[in-house]
């Protein structure tokens, strides 16, 4: 394949503000390294000196107090690097704030949050790039159209089939489930799903790193007869390559992985490993589009199937779909089977799942919303 760069249009941001919602789940969501009690957001809100606006989200999923966090890292680092900066365009700007923060994350350990601060900043200057060239942010970064698949994610260990077919009936076709809480109970619940949605549904699994590889290496025969699309991070993100490759070796369902990986050189390694079928890069959590690209560029070139993870509000979820879509490819984008309204109010193309399991992004410039705080306010009160 030949590899597309990214357009590049300057920009001199006037205004950047981070804002933070949460949603009190009446349901809380299971993994297998914890329960979220409550769904945070935190949406950044860019706006440039000829008064353009441009939105993106910062991964803030889980520990949810991470959210205010996350929002005073931009208020108080971020923020004086970008404003009143001329830029050539949103990667120049990310690679300069990587660049200027990159000792700083080593001083403060922060790596993690300043990489997901930097990557919803980058976000939302794709939108911006985007809402300036009146384009659909799909056909701003060169894609063919706007139609990708999507499938129900999350779905937690507490009987999984009802809210699979809650999902099915919205017109979901494909879905995948938590795994982690025991061989007894993840294998119960994989025949209920079977049972419910039939033998030929597409059907994956998240373990979210719960096994060690002597784990992984039992429970993989038990899962091959349901025939899954994938089985995602079985083993720890940070173990050696050489554990994926014995899990690989063991077995013939396709192994998944990515959310984890942060730079250049750890997606590259895992590449080269040879062990994922199927990654899954998160651009709200480290790389936004300007990082993402590339990699999902050279994964593909490599035969692999690009899905973006996305587990987060509807501002990063319209984002990775419109990155999906670009990059083309095949692969589904994740959708939160679980009730959130700061994903379902700002993501008006799920309420419109065609019959073959696609949404269309639309042509409406940038990711084709505009919050409202107010709006979201009034939906998290009713929804609460």
């Amino acid at each position: 394949m030949s590899f597309r760069d990214l357009p590049a249009s300057p920009f001199t941001l006037a205004r950047i503000e981070a804002l933070v919602f949460r949603y009190p789940v009446k349901t809380p969501v299971r993994t297998s390294f914890g329960v979220m009690h409550d769904r945070p957001a935190v949406f950044v809100r860019v706006e440039d000196q000829d008064g353009a606006v441009g939105w993106g989200e910062i991964w803030c999923n889980f520990p949810s107090c991470g959210a205010e966090h996350r929002a005073r890292l931009l208020d108080t680092v971020m923020a004086p690097l970008l404003l009143q900066q001329a830029f050539d365009g949103p990667a120049a700007a990310f690679a300069a704030l990587t660049a200027r923060t990159a000792v700083l994350a080593i001083q403060s350990g922060e790596h993690g949050p300043i990489a997901q601060t930097i990557a919803g900043i980058d976000l939302a200057l794709w939108d911006l790039s985007a809402r300036r060239a009146g384009q659909p942010l799909w056909w701003h970064l060169g894609g063919a159209h706007g139609r990708i698949p999507v499938y129900a994610s999350g779905l937690n260990p507490d009987q999984p089939e009802q809210l699979a077919l809650r999902r099915r009936d919205e017109g979901y076709c494909a879905f995948k489930l938590k795994v982690g809480f025991g061989a007894q109970r993840d294998l119960a619940n994989l025949d209920a799903l079977r049972a419910a949605l039939g033998d030929h549904t597409p059907l994956m699994v998240d373990a979210n790193q719960a096994w060690s590889l002597d784990e992984a290496l039992h429970m993989a025969p038990l899962l091959e007869p349901y025939r899954l699309g994938w089985l995602e991070e079985p083993l720890r993100a940070d173990r050696p390559w050489h554990e994926w490759q014995a899990l690989r070796a063991a077995t013939g369902i396709a192994l998944a992985g990515g959310e984890n990986l942060a730079g250049d050189a750890a997606f590259d390694a895992a590449m080269q490993a040879g062990v994922l079928a199927v990654l899954q890069p998160d651009a709200a959590k480290w790389g936004g589009i300007s990082g993402c690209w590339p990699v999902v560029q050279r994964a593909q070139a490599a035969g692999l199937r690009y899905c973006p993870h996305y587990l987060g509000a509807g501002v990063g979820l319209l984002a990775s779909g419109h990155l999906l879509a670009a990059a083309g490819g095949g692969g589904m984008l994740e959708v939160d089977a679980n009730d959130n309204p700061l994903r379902t109010e700002l993501s008006p193309a799920l309420r419109n799942i065609d019959g073959e399991g696609c949404i269309t992004l639309g042509d409406a410039p940038g990711i084709g919303v505009v919050p409202d705080a107010a709006q979201i306010a009034e939906a998290i009160r009713r929804a609460a």
